[in-house]
């Protein structure tokens, strides 16, 4: 839910030093790094208020993600592939 990330994100990320470096997984204008204080300032949905950035993503009208399926039971053990019981190799 768009509370659950925002809340997330401000209680978890924003509360690192400003100067920690983040990696952007899904920035597509080519930002590779970033920091928790240019995020806080720069950021064009989460610098918003709880209720601003919740209008902001309910009216986003993204179409459902390709390969969500596949990828989110993948990332949800971490990335690993196959059944998670199984060891490492």
């Amino acid at each position: 839910s768009s509370e659950s990330l925002y809340h997330s994100v401000h209680s978890q990320i924003f509360t690192l030093p400003d100067q920690c470096l983040l990696y952007p997984a899904h920035d597509y204008t080519g930002q590779t790094v970033t920091t928790v204080g240019e995020e806080k300032r720069l950021n064009p949905r989460l610098s918003k208020s709880l209720s601003e950035f919740i209008a902001i993503m309910n009216n986003l009208n993204l179409p459902y993600p390709k390969q969500i399926d596949e990828a989110l039971p993948a990332n949800m053990v971490c990335g690993l592939q196959g059944n998670p019981g199984e060891p490492h190799r």
